[in-house]
């Protein structure tokens, strides 16, 4: 039986009890924050320790790319869509490639001063001009572009001490349906998604410690979305592309997942394929439901999770006043 855990999340920003008797479930392995989690950076700083408190190897994630997608806005430094950093690059490559990698510090850093493990980023999808859901949340539309900046995010992550998990595999950006709220269909045929949306994730598979699912389904490939897909999750990305990191799902709750009703058979489905960390949000049902899967069929959490903690104690006080710091976030600045 494959090893995985699950990564629930919580209504407010302060813990309730059910919310801490989750958090020691055996079958809760991460917790992922939301905007709605969040009042200030004290608040954040003390929720985050309640929670390592609890369970200190549980990971404690959150989607803090920059642009539209900034979880924590409030005494953070303002982050522009990662396309500002890639159309930089196109006319300036060592300025631009300097700047990613800052950024993945900054951001990285940030967070952990904050005591979060894991921020998902990069990603690592195409900005085909059809996406309403990634859009200028990719680097580029061009794939030297996107592997360049990536790379370089990554590294200015891992120097902070944070993982890298890249998404959305083995691609987003080429079609226009959202899977937040529809389930998206790709008809292209496999060589053509492999001569051009894999090509980041292989060209930086050796340097990203995770990667995230996406809720598409590719006929050609395989009936099922990706998420539940052994052939793209197993055979392709870990068997094929060698993939050693962690594989994380996308939310279950979302649209994309529709072709099973109950989070039981969700949670099943995304286990088999080969998923390791299993994201239920904003459903405590489903949660629940995804609990009792692991509890009948003794799933074991993955060693992986540890590889995903964050390496690093970084403190506010000395962020504050680091000269880095300060001189990024007003480059950053002028980018938005």
């Amino acid at each position: 039986m494959n090893k995985a855990s699950l990564m629930i999340d919580i209504a407010s920003s302060v813990l309730t009890m059910d919310d801490i008797k989750l958090i020691k479930s055996p079958y809760v392995g991460g917790l992922i924050l939301f905007s709605r989690n969040f009042e200030d950076r004290n608040q954040l700083i003390d929720l985050c320790f309640e929670v390592k408190s609890l369970k200190p190897e549980i990971i404690i994630a959150v989607d803090q790319e920059g642009g539209r997608v900034q979880r924590f806005t409030k005494n953070f430094t303002s982050i522009p869509p990662m396309q500002r950093l890639g159309d930089l690059v196109l006319h300036n490559k060592n300025e631009g490639l300097d700047l990613c990698k800052d950024t993945g510090w900054l951001i990285a850093s940030e967070l952990i001063a904050c005591g979060i493990d894991l921020n998902f980023s990069p990603v690592l999808d195409l900005d085909q001009n059809s996406s309403s859901v990634i859009g200028d949340r990719a680097f580029s539309d061009q794939i030297d572009i996107v592997i360049d900046c990536a790379r370089a995010f990554i590294y200015g992550m891992q120097e902070a001490g944070m993982a890298s998990v890249g998404k959305h595999f083995p691609g987003h950006g080429s079609i226009i349906e959202d899977s937040h709220i529809e389930k998206p269909v790709d008809n292209r045929s496999f060589v053509d998604i492999e001569n051009k949306d894999l090509i980041p994730f292989k060209e930086l598979i050796n340097n990203l410690d995770g990667i995230m699912t996406s809720h598409i389904v590719f006929p050609e490939v395989d009936k099922d979305i990706t998420t539940f897909s052994k052939r793209w999750v197993s055979e392709i990305l870990k068997e094929e592309m060698e993939f050693q990191g962690m594989v994380f799902s996308d939310d279950l709750s979302m649209k994309g997942t529709k072709d099973y009703e109950s989070f039981y058979e969700k949670t099943k489905q995304a286990i088999i394929s080969g998923c390791e960390m299993i994201l239920i949000c904003n459903n405590r049902k489903g949660v629940l439901d995804g609990i009792r899967y692991f509890e009948e069929n003794q799933i074991k959490p993955s060693e992986k999770v540890f590889s995903m903690l964050m390496a690093n104690d970084i403190s506010w006080i000395n962020l504050e006043k680091d000269r880095r710091r300060i001189a990024i976030s007003d480059k950053l600045e002028k980018l938005i």
